[in-house]
């Protein structure tokens, strides 16, 4: 007898881990520098794959990037403040370029692909009109953005966005020597431990440092307490 294949979808456990159901390929993701300014993923070491999982949130789990129970022993605190606002309720900068308008909510994750050899995604947007490359440079430093913080919208007003298979990337970010938030991509439900869910997004980073202020997404605080997941000092042992 088959097994009914399940839609991708994330829940969140009270004060506890995510629970990522539907056959969703996990990646370990690089943030690597690429010249002065730019940066880019590199794929990191495999990770297990499996139909269902569940992801450290506390960022204390002796097995990551898998919950091992920590949370219960630390007693982690983990309840979610984040607004579940609709992104366009919650922008709060908009920048008109000469084809394009840069939409920005402030949920930065300290990923830094908003910078690009030629300039800032604030500042590309009002010059793409000059060049196609500066046009493409901006499309990069708001699309390449996991948080989801930058959108581009084009003339017509239609939102500019990566065609992204539902994935779930665990960022690394050995510039800065910290481990990064999850990466979220292709529109995955985010159900809240309420039960409530989240509006689905194309991109959106989770905190795993279980340091956020803005719970459950991430806001850089990995980058401010140094956070370590470990996972590269594991390797590739095999998993529970």
């Amino acid at each position: 007898m088959s097994k009914e294949k399940k839609d991708p979808q994330i829940r969140i456990v009270k004060d506890g881990p995510y629970i990522v159901t539907g056959n969703v390929p996990l990646y370990e993701k690089i943030i690597t520098p690429q010249g002065d300014k730019s940066y880019v993923y590199e794929d990191g070491q495999e990770l297990p794959q499996s139909e269902t999982y569940t992801l450290c949130r506390c960022g204390q789990s002796k097995n990551p990037p898998f919950c091992d129970g920590q949370h219960a022993k630390t007693a982690f605190y983990g309840t979610e403040v984040a607004s579940k606002d609709n992104y366009l309720d919650r922008v709060k900068q908009r920048i008109l370029g000469p084809d394009m308008e840069l939409y920005d909510d402030g949920r930065c994750a300290y990923a830094r692909f908003c910078h690009r050899e030629a300039g800032d995604a604030w500042e590309l947007v009002e010059m793409t009109d000059e060049c196609e490359d500066l046009k493409e440079e901006a499309i990069k430093a708001a699309c390449q953005c996991p948080s989801g913080r930058l959108v581009l919208t084009d003339d017509e007003g239609n939102e500019i966005e990566p065609a992204y298979e539902p994935a779930v990337e665990i960022l690394q970010d050995p510039e800065k020597d910290v481990s990064g938030p999850i990466a979220v991509k292709g529109y995955i439900p985010l159900l809240s431990a309420d039960g409530d869910s989240y509006e689905l997004r194309n991109r959106i980073a989770l905190c795993r440092c279980g340091q956020s202020k803005n719970m459950p997404f991430c806001d850089g605080q990995h980058f401010r307490k140094g956070f370590k997941d470990g996972l590269n000092e594991t390797g590739k042992k095999d998993r529970d």
